[in-house]
């Protein structure tokens, strides 16, 4: 029996995204490891990594492939609301005059806390440096306060035996904070940020500085910006 049309074009289609994100995880491969890792046959991924260097979805490089800046630019400009970016973009930067520190807007993507945006801080930056499309586990204070907060999300793996308590010390405050936990000399306040009346919220709000703030007070403020990003949201 042969294949319909449309089933040939979601295989091809599937093929090429399986090659994309294998790419997206080694960073830079050649192409045996690619079909490998995908289950195609070589000519195959050779073919559909070639049609994707053309549109510049990857890049050749070295003998292998890399993500190319095709996919960079669309993927920048995604994001969960459309006037997320513009109502943000000033609140930020003004977050980060008032705390010196580095701030940035999350969501949730695969049990991870992807960077939608990011704006440096006055002060070095810590021994972290994020940018857009930027991954942290969701242990991370902008993944837990998502987690916490956004309804019945499955955790990636088995949660802390703490989480629990933790979650629900993060509904009560309005605020996750990550001590060190993940990195020395790293410390994060991070803040859900209002999402559409009746919703749970969909990004995070997160302050990124060293061990010598308080974070509570850092909390505070990112909870007064996250309010005016709200309401530019809303067109208020």
């Amino acid at each position: 029996m042969t294949s319909s049309p449309g089933a040939a074009g979601r295989s091809v289609l599937e093929g090429a995204f399986g090659l994309l994100e294998a790419v997206e995880r080694a960073g830079e491969a050649g192409l045996t490891r690619l079909a490998a890792e995908c289950g195609l046959p070589k000519s195959t991924a050779h073919r559909l990594l070639e049609q994707l260097a053309e549109l510049g979805a990857v890049e050749r490089h070295r003998g292998g492939y890399r993500m190319g800046p095709q996919m960079y630019r669309l993927g920048h400009r995604w994001q969960p609301n459309p006037a997320l970016r513009s109502a943000a973009r000033r609140p930020m930067r003004e977050l980060a005059e008032l705390t010196g520190a580095a701030v940035g807007i999350c969501v949730l993507w695969k049990g991870q806390a992807l960077v939608l945006e990011w704006v440096p801080g006055k002060e070095p930056e810590p021994s972290v440096v994020a940018r857009r499309g930027s991954t942290w586990p969701w242990r991370a204070a902008a993944g837990k306060v998502l987690m916490a907060t956004a309804g019945p999300v499955a955790l990636p793996g088995p949660p802390p035996g703490s989480w629990t308590r933790e979650a629900a010390a993060i509904r009560a405050r309005g605020a996750a904070f990550d001590r060190e936990e993940l990195v020395p000399g790293v410390c994060c306040a991070a803040v859900p940020l209002p999402g559409r009346p009746g919703r749970a919220p969909l990004t995070s709000l997160c302050v990124v500085t060293d061990p010598g703030h308080r974070l509570e007070r850092i909390a505070d403020a990112a909870a007064r910006t996250a309010q005016v990003i709200g309401n530019g949201l809303r067109g208020r």
